[in-house]
């Protein structure tokens, strides 16, 4: 069966799908100097090969931009999906894991910032609902910046019952919210854990949080009152894999 298909730009986006053993690139859409930029960036190995390249330039190409009002940078390439890892599968063989969840968070370009930080410092994997995730979104695979190839996402139907599922196999639960009463950071964050994050705007749902076994925040000067999604998970996820080397 065809998987369907999507256009994905950037330069960074289109380098690292091409590089995805496990991601079919069906067109690529390249001006001269894109095409001599993956040459140089990667010397050891032809990455257009059994690939079908056209020749384009840069105003060409901005017609698959235009609407998002995103810079292509002379890259544009038509993928399939990658195949959707499932989460019960993969916890079966794995000890001291690390997932984030993100309850309510839709923009996809904190999203796909999340996704790029959590491919920065090993995180196991990120759960999302799958009607708030747009995985054909351009947004977030320009704001993955290629990343996108090297994390799990988990779409799952229901945040609460595989909140619930993972809290009977052993996964502590952490919500992250400004009111929590402890800093992450005196955590000692070992076994299984989950990264619970909120919507920008409105932060955890009500009921969602109650499946939180704790509730944390990131310690910052009184005067600000929160930080982004993607700045919080960025923070975390660094404290979380700096801990981890020691």
């Amino acid at each position: 069966m065809n998987k369907s298909s999507f256009f994905i730009i950037g330069q960074h986006a289109v380098i690292e799908a091409l590089k995805n053993p496990k991601r079919k690139v069906l067109r690529v859409f390249l001006t001269e100097e894109s095409k001599k930029n993956i040459y140089r960036k990667n010397p050891n190995k032809n990455l257009l090969d059994d690939v079908k390249v056209y020749f384009k330039t840069k105003k060409e190409l901005d017609k698959y931009s235009t609407k998002e009002n995103l810079l292509h940078q002379g890259y544009v390439a038509e993928v399939e999906h990658l195949d959707k890892p499932i989460l019960k599968d993969y916890i079966k063989s794995k000890n001291n894991m690390t997932f984030v969840c993100l309850d309510g968070v839709t923009d996809p370009r904190n999203i796909g910032s999340v996704i790029r930080s959590a491919a920065s410092f090993n995180i196991d994997g990120i759960i999302i609902k799958e009607r708030h995730f747009s995985n054909d979104s351009k947004l977030m695979y320009k704001a993955a910046s290629g990343a996108i190839e090297y994390v799990n996402i988990f779409e799952v139907a229901n945040i609460n019952s595989t909140l619930k599922n993972l809290k009977e196999k052993n996964f502590w639960v952490y919500g992250f919210d400004g009111k929590g009463k402890k800093d992450f950071t005196d955590v000692d964050w070992k076994g299984n854990n989950i990264l619970l994050f909120g919507s920008e705007g409105f932060g955890m749902h009500q009921h969602t949080s109650k499946y939180a076994d704790f509730l944390v925040k990131i310690n910052i000067d009184n005067k600000i009152e929160s930080l982004n999604i993607s700045n919080s998970a960025s923070i975390v996820f660094h404290h979380l894999s700096y801990i981890k080397k020691k």
